[in-house]
């Protein structure tokens, strides 16, 4: 009979690049030293690979319990950050998405790529970032923590936001993952190494260096954020990173205050006084869309905000259940999920693997479900980009039906000093999710195959 049996893990075999982390029992140790000498460091993986199983179990129950291709009106175009893609076939008619890769044509009137159909937005959605909880890393300053399981959800979905703002910045809105074929851009690389999970300069935007600045706002590894508090997060980041990376300083972060974008402080922040030149502008804009849940009024508000081109989606969810949507059809968004745990990737190795970056099955979430907490993100390239956005946005923000006086967020011709009230440096906690017993069906999601 074998005794104090030691976890370890297995990888079952599976498809399309997913893992399923199941329990194996590894003989006994015959050294009780050993185990009591190391029963804490043991203790913390076997903690962290069953959170890992859990997550990772509810994030394919997610698909599993729902269908897996649901129904999809032919006529209704679906909207990914700018682009549109659209079914063609007679109206009245449904189909499965993934089943008739012909029955999908861009909008060209409306989409600016050149690309055609259900591969079109393929390639497009699976181009996103998609950047998820991770285990075994190196331990985060001042805690034990060497995984993010179960906590660092928001923190994924804010890098997932900005990460698509760096490859517009870098590579441009056309620009297109093929895991097919050989890599023949250094950006793309690079975004990704920006985020590794290390305690590094040279991963400015990785959760060990937010995590350090969280704590300056008193908060520390394995606490929650919110989405506006995230926001700031990544504006302090920015910063600290223009010093030692050149590269970063031709963008700036700029993180609305109460729902307002001042636009003289853009202006002070985007204009280089000594060259005049324009430092590209990610606007981030924090709003709460309801008291304890999402108001409805706002619904044609948050869908069209995808059709913009400027538009680099938004983050929000459920307390502990962060997503990042980056599209919608009918009334039902896109997202990203960053709850599946998969094995840190070494990514300053040569040639590390790119396919777990990439997301190959997007997933929709009725509008009604989201927190009434969000962020809300733009990437304006040039002065005239980001001056057509406040044009553009103006209108969109206001809800319909008589409520003119709600809007989502405003622009303000002029500086946040000048305001009646003190600006703070974060987020009041109004600003952060509502807290209420969340129905069970409530991150009911959809997952639809592409393949």
């Amino acid at each position: 009979m074998q005794n104090n049996p030691v976890m370890d893990t297995q990888i079952a075999p599976s498809d399309n690049n997913k893992s399923y982390f199941l329990p194996k029992l590894n003989g006994p140790s015959n050294s009780s030293s050993v185990v009591q000498d190391n029963s804490s460091d043991v203790e913390g993986k076997v903690k962290t690979r069953i959170l890992s199983m859990w997550n990772n179990m509810k994030f394919e129950l997610n698909s599993v319990g729902m269908k897996l291709k649901p129904n999809f009106a032919k006529e209704s175009p679906v909207w990914l950050l700018g682009m549109c893609y659209r079914k063609l076939e007679p109206p009245n008619e449904s189909t499965e998405l993934g089943t008739d890769v012909a029955a999908f044509q861009s909008q060209s009137d409306i989409s600016c790529s050149d690309e055609e159909g259900l591969e079109g937005f393929k390639k497009d959605f699976i181009s996103k970032l998609w950047l998820t909880y991770r285990r075994e890393f190196p331990i985060l300053n001042g805690s034990t923590y060497s995984s993010d399981c179960g906590w660092g959800c928001m923190i994924r979905s804010g890098q997932m936001l900005i990460g698509q703002a760096l490859v517009f910045h870098f590579l441009g809105r056309d620009w297109r993952y093929a895991p097919e074929q050989k890599e023949t851009t250094v950006y793309h690389r690079k975004i990704i190494k920006w985020f590794g999970d290390k305690p590094s300069r040279n991963s400015p935007l990785s959760l060990h260096s937010l995590v350090r600045i969280g704590k300056g706002l008193g908060k520390k590894p394995g606490d929650w954020y919110g989405p506006g508090l995230v926001a700031h997060l990544f504006r302090q980041a920015f910063k600290d990173a223009s010093k030692d990376n050149f590269e970063f300083d031709t963008v700036n972060v700029y993180v609305a205050q109460n729902c307002t974008v001042y636009i003289r402080d853009i202006f002070a922040e985007c204009i280089d006084q000594a060259t005049n030149k324009w430092k590209s502008l990610v606007l981030l804009i924090p709003v709460r869309l309801g008291a304890e849940k999402f108001n409805s009024i706002y619904s044609p508000c948050l869908t069209t905000l995808f059709s913009i081109k400027e538009c680099i989606g938004i983050i929000g969810g459920r307390p502990k259940h962060s997503l990042y949507f980056v599209g919608y059809q009918d009334d039902r968004l896109i997202h990203l999920d960053p709850h599946y745990c998969q094995e840190v990737v070494d990514v300053w190795a040569s040639d590390f693997p790119l396919t777990t970056f990439h997301c190959r099955s997007p997933r929709k979430l009725p509008i009604s479900k989201i927190d009434p907490s969000c962020c809300i993100g733009f990437y304006c390239r040039t002065k005239e980009d980001f001056l057509t956005l406040v044009e553009t946005v103006q209108p969109i923000v206001v809800p319909p039906h008589g409520a003119g006086d709600y809007p989502m967020f405003t622009f303000c011709d002029g500086f946040s000093c000048d305001a009646e009230y003190a600006v703070t440096n974060f987020p009041p906690s109004e600003y952060e999710y509502a807290n209420y017993n969340s129905d069970p069906d409530d991150m009911e999601s959809e997952a639809f195959e592409m393949i």
